[in-house]
């Protein structure tokens, strides 16, 4: 006996002509207006947060001749309340705004050759690409108000059903109760808009210190190297949260 690998016996039999439709409840514009959906400017905020890190190279540093660096954010999350009815849809806040991302760093150096001494230093230029992390939450209040998502709802319902008790039991006497064999429900799912973010600045303050710095020679003011370094960085950026909405605009 062939076993069939469907978990779903699907019956084909209705036909798309027993669709129906009727116009959805979306709000209706007077003459001269339109509604059009864009992204709404809920407001711009700039953010600091402090980062400290050590740092080891794989090969001696001799000095750090330069080092590129840029902010990258990889989680920007409104997160707002539900909305409780008609009544309240729209909110400005407070709401928590969670962030996460890192700094990448292009570190260049002078890494000194073998047998180097005081004197004579030879070197070679490499660098070191590393990422610094940071997670952070942050209170704001919108300049323009959030449109609220709306929940999604699940209830049940049963059918009364009277059922034998069977042996044992008078005939007169019946299961008086809802049939557990069957379940019915009634559910909505609402696709809300998603509120997201873009990154319209940033500034990195950073101070770097090695912490191992041995000397070719004898004295402090000799040429040395160093493998590690710790360094404290400050990092301001400014994000600009937006939600696609719905708006009224003249259509003139």
């Amino acid at each position: 006996m062939k076993k069939d690998k469907n978990c779903v016996n699907l019956n084909e039999s209705a036909s798309v002509e027993q669709c129906t439709s009727v116009p959805a409840a979306t709000p209706v514009a007077p003459a001269g207006e339109r509604l059009i959906k864009v992204p709404v400017d809920l407001g711009a905020f700039t953010v600091t947060s402090h980062l400290v890190a050590n740092i080891s190279f794989p090969d001696p540093v001799l000095e750090i001749k330069d080092i590129k660096k840029r902010v990258i954010i990889t989680q920007c999350r409104l997160m707002t309340r539900t909305s409780t009815g008609d009544d309240d849809q729209f909110a400005a806040g407070p709401f928590p705004l969670f962030l996460k991302g890192y700094v990448r760093k292009n570190i260049q150096y002078a890494s000194p050759c073998p047998h180097s001494t005081e004197g004579c230093i030879s070197s070679t230029i490499k660098s070191l690409t590393l990422k610094v992390p940071f997670e952070c939450m942050t209170t704001v209040t919108l300049d323009s108000p959030a449109q609220l998502p709306v929940s999604n709802t699940r209830s049940e319902f049963d059918f009364f059903r009277a059922q034998d008790l069977g042996p044992g039991y008078p005939e007169k006497d019946q299961f008086l109760s809802s049939d557990i064999s069957q379940f019915h429900q009634t559910s909505t799912q609402a696709y809300n808009e998603l509120p997201f973010c873009e990154l319209i600045s940033s500034e990195i303050i950073e101070w770097d210190e090695a912490t191992d710095r041995q000397s070719f020679g004898e004295g402090p003011v000799d040429e040395g190297y160093f493998h590690h370094m710790v360094e404290k960085m400050t990092i301001n950026f400014t994000v600009k949260v937006l939600q696609n909405q719905q708006v009224r605009v003249d259509a003139q």
